[in-house]
């Protein structure tokens, strides 16, 4: 089961900036925007705690 895009639509990184996520429904993940941080959906239930947030893996040149 997917999130649903009202939900999407709201939610934001929990860091100070507050930028906008990114899904990816294959991962199972949301990305900041702006600080790159990922965060795990685990049930359908976006874990959005920075001391969980992993980085985005680096980008190869």
């Amino acid at each position: 089961m997917a999130l649903d895009q009202q939900l999407l639509d709201i939610l934001a990184c929990p860091d100070t900036h507050h930028a906008p996520l990114t899904y990816d429904a294959a991962a199972q993940t949301l990305t900041c925007t702006e600080c790159h941080r990922v965060f795990e959906v685990r049930d359908d239930i976006p874990i959005l705690l920075l001391d969980e947030a992993r980085p985005a893996a680096p980008e190869a040149s």
